[in-house]
């Protein structure tokens, strides 16, 4: 089976319908020999509107679509008949969608990002955004019509819809957020907490994109988590995944750093805390600054006790969770700290 493109930035073209014109026209009726005007009015243009779905995750459907045209109004007729409006374009986005006003072609997300703020962010599920408005239709003579102009020739145009370019980002919503080098178990551990079904293999940067899993504490509490790619060095300069991956992290209330306590490819956990902080740090001191803790998986292997009395005595003040996402061991210590820190009462 092929694996679908992931696709959470996107530059798109948009334009609203035009509004019809609205007519000169004249009743011509037998026995009515002088008839008055009756040009009818041009029907409004669509608008183009971004609606949040939640069954919705990444914006894969705008990258083999980025042109969003909507239909123009009808232009009006005779006997006072109106147009008909063009219908709008309902374009479904996932929460946690970013817009911003796109100038010109060429400058990155990230470079539109340091020189304006979004003109909307779209987080709840069934939210509508206008991002282009319709024209308004033209007005036909019948409106003209006055004592002293009986067969008014006037009438207007349609206004045009609007149109511009923009660009769409993607920021996955989550209160937790797992953080961790490629192998650390980041989303075995998703798996166990939730219902989500991330790959889960072996080797290197097995995680493409992030994903999302609802974790259900009781009937009345919940919590949503998202497993980060792997981050390595350098990814605030966008080495690697890189900015790909670091800006879904930016809605979660609590970063979970996961680390390899057992250093299966030869890794010290201390240190990738340490990494994995500083690129934090690095590429956004708001995030920096949020609530933190380490989770340190991979407890069932031989060796791991020890790491981790390192690891606590090197992180004294920041709580550390040892546990095996393979056999279970410590994953319901983790289930109530959670519940503690980002549980959310089910609405």
């Amino acid at each position: 089976m092929k694996k679908r493109q992931f696709v959470d930035h996107i530059r798109i073209y948009v334009r609203a319908g035009d509004g019809g014109n609205g007519i000169v026209h004249f009743r011509r009726e037998k026995y009515v020999p002088k008839g008055g005007p009756d040009g009818g009015d041009g029907g409004d243009g669509g608008d183009v509107v971004l609606k949040v779905a939640s069954d919705t995750d990444n914006l894969t459907h705008l990258f083999f679509k980025s042109r969003l045209i909507a239909k123009s109004g009808d232009h009006g007729q005779g006997r006072e008949k109106h147009g008909k409006s063009g219908k709008e374009l309902v374009v479904r986005v996932p929460p946690g969608t970013l817009v911003y006003e796109s100038m010109e072609a060429g400058v990155s997300i990230e470079e539109l990002k340091a020189q304006s703020e979004p003109i909307a962010d779209l987080t709840m599920d069934g939210d509508r955004f206008v991002i282009a408005k319709g024209g308004k239709g033209g007005k036909g003579n019948v409106h003209f019509k006055s004592s002293t102009n009986q067969t008014p020739q006037e009438h207007t145009l349609g206004e045009r819809g609007g149109e511009g370019f923009y660009y769409l980002e993607l920021r996955q919503i989550a209160d937790g957020g797992f953080v961790g080098f490629p192998n650390a178990g980041k989303s075995s551990l998703l798996s166990v907490l939730s219902a989500a079904k991330p790959k889960v293999a072996n080797y290197p940067f097995t995680t493409l994109q992030p994903s999302v899993g609802v974790v259900q504490f009781n009937s009345m509490m919940r919590a949503t988590l998202a497993d980060i790619p792997g981050i390595i060095e350098g990814a605030h300069e966008n080495v690697g995944l890189g900015h790909d991956f670091l800006r879904h992290i930016m809605r979660c209330k609590l970063l979970i750093f996961v680390v390899d306590i057992a250093g299966v490819d030869m890794r010290d956990p201390i240190e990738d805390v340490q990494t994995l902080r500083k690129e934090i740090k690095l590429y956004s001191d708001e995030l920096a600054s949020r609530d933190w803790m380490i989770i340190a998986n991979k407890m069932d292997i031989d060796g791991a006790s020890v790491n981790f009395e390192f690891l606590r005595s090197r992180f004294p003040k920041i709580e550390t969770i040892g546990l095996s996402a393979l056999t279970g061991e410590g994953v319901e210590v983790l289930k109530k700290r959670l519940e503690k820190l980002i549980g959310k009462e089910v609405s």
